[in-house]
């Protein structure tokens, strides 16, 4: 069957999206910010790689910018808060805003000291550019070069749009169960890995799963568990640690 050149470099620019998404919270954010799960030598140079190639997300940047903000979450020091800024500002501007305060002078040395540099990162990983390069001349290999800037530019808008909705929307729309002012949003979970369930995050943000019920999914933490059947990852702590209660059922919206 002949699929043409156009879909095939939507589909592959979305299947690129998805695997950065899942890297984006396995690693980044359950992993690196939270410690929620330690993965595997191997597994987590591997994840390096592929978000180096993918994103070009320097990962003790990353941490340190969502640590910054579960310290001040919606309040004065929230680097992303649409509480703060209103929701089109950060869906439409969290890039900058995480770049902001990555590059403060600030964020990263003060939430990040249990990060510190290694070779990979001085002489590979922290050259954000170069990796960003590699993986689009991969896929222009791959495609032919006009179909793979195509699928770049799908990967990146949709990569970038949902990041964003994760704070903006995970902020503003969606149900608040437990004492926090964050929001879960199914839709959003269903997309992102698991990172709309964000009132269940901010409610227990060392837990390695935020899909908290049976019916919440969390493709994330899927995963999670089937590296930690196959011996590559370990969680943290065996019960969830609630930082904030949960309300009672008719005071939830």
């Amino acid at each position: 069957m002949h699929v043409p050149q156009p879909l095939l470099a939507i589909v592959v620019g979305l299947g690129v999206c998805q695997v950065s998404i899942f890297l984006t919270t396995i690693y980044l954010h359950r992993a690196v910010a939270h410690k929620a799960i330690t993965l595997a030598a191997p597994v987590r140079f591997a994840c390096r790689l592929l978000l180096w190639t993918t994103t070009g997300i320097r990962p003790r940047e990353w941490a340190a910018v969502h640590r910054r903000h579960h310290a001040h979450t919606d309040v004065e020091g929230d680097p992303h808060s649409p509480v703060l800024l209103g929701y089109k500002a950060v869906q439409l501007g969290n890039v900058k805003l995480y770049r902001r305060a990555a590059r403060d002078g600030t964020t990263v040395e003060r939430y990040a000291r249990d990060l510190p540099l290694d070779a990979w990162d001085r002489y590979l990983f922290d050259h954000s550019f170069l990796g960003l390069g590699i993986g689009v001349t991969l896929l222009c290999l791959t495609l032919g070069w006009e179909w793979g800037l195509l699928a770049a530019a799908v990967h990146t808008i949709v990569y970038l749009g949902l990041n964003a909705a994760v704070n903006a929307v995970g902020h503003t729309f969606g149900r608040t169960p437990y004492e926090n002012t964050a929001r879960n949003s199914r839709w959003l979970a269903a997309v992102t890995a698991g990172e709309g369930w964000h009132n269940n995050h901010h409610a227990a943000p060392t837990s390695a799963r935020f899909g908290l019920t049976r019916w919440q999914l969390d493709p994330g933490w899927w995963l999670i568990h089937l590296l930690v059947k196959a011996r590559l990852a370990s969680v943290r702590l065996s019960e969830v640690r609630f930082k904030s209660p949960r309300r009672p059922v008719g005071s939830q919206v």
